[in-house]
């Protein structure tokens, strides 16, 4: 099988059962946007972003951020599915006068052909919500004119939360793709990547225990009656997965 199929189908796996899924009395996707912020960007990704000097910046998947604002770059462009984050990225860049913002709502690559190419663009922590990823990395790099930049934590994020589904839910969870497989895909595109693999910090390391709890809890489909039941459970099934991400980049193409 190829690499990229192998992604799609290790990210198909992560579906949920549908009788649980229909249970659920919130739903278990999406994030607290303040874990967004444009303070929490990765060194190593800022650093590959900003190496080429000064020139705009497209952030797919932009957030509130964090990957590309504290670049400082004269033009940022943002790109997400989420207006709220879109504001939050708008107020951040904005915070320097020398910077101009455009951004656009929608998914990527589908809207892709209404999103001018620039000289660098990034993407953090998106590409575990991507099936399609060859047709994504391919915009990325048709809009890049000097590098692309995409960051992924080594593992998938849902992985931690693999103990406590079964303890709740009795049923095993994936444990794919991986910022491994992510370079084998780049290979099996043709792309010429480098990259550099760094311990990443907890994105939870601010959020007080009764929101981490909330999401959590979320997460696992479960009713808000039942908060004590996970917080027990959190406490004896600790989170070990790596505390490792991996950032990539690789020539442009536009």
């Amino acid at each position: 099988m190829r690499a990229t199929e192998r992604w799609a189908a290790e990210l198909a796996a992560w579906a949920i059962d549908p009788e649980l899924l229909a249970a659920a009395p919130e739903s278990p996707y999406g994030f607290p946007p303040g874990l967004f912020g444009a303070d929490r960007g990765a060194a190593a990704t800022l650093a590959a972003v900003g190496d080429v000097g000064p020139g705009s910046v497209l952030d797919v998947g932009c957030g509130g951020g964090a990957a590309s604002v504290p670049v400082g770059a004269p033009e940022l462009l943002g790109v997400d599915e989420s207006a709220e984050l879109l504001a939050r990225f708008t107020a951040a860049a904005l915070r320097s006068p020398a910077t101009a913002v455009r951004t656009w709502v929608g998914r990527w690559p589908d809207m892709a052909d209404r999103v001018p190419a620039a000289d660098v663009v990034v993407c953090a922590n998106v590409a575990y919500n991507v099936p399609d990823v060859a047709a994504f990395v391919t915009a990325l790099t048709a809009h890049a004119r000097r590098r692309v930049v995409v960051e992924l934590t080594d593992v998938h994020p849902w992985t931690s939360l693999g103990g406590l589904w079964w303890h709740f839910h009795g049923q095993e969870r994936p444990t794919g793709p991986t910022a491994a497989l992510f370079g084998e895909v780049l290979a099996e595109l043709g792309v010429a990547a480098e990259q550099v693999t760094w311990t990443r910090a907890d994105p939870w390391r601010d959020a007080p225990d009764d929101v981490v709890l909330a999401f959590t809890r979320r997460r696992l489909c479960l009713p808000v009656e039942r908060e004590p039941e996970v917080a027990a459970a959190m406490r004896r099934t600790p989170d070990d997965r790596p505390r490792t991400a991996t950032t990539f980049w690789w020539p442009g193409g536009a």
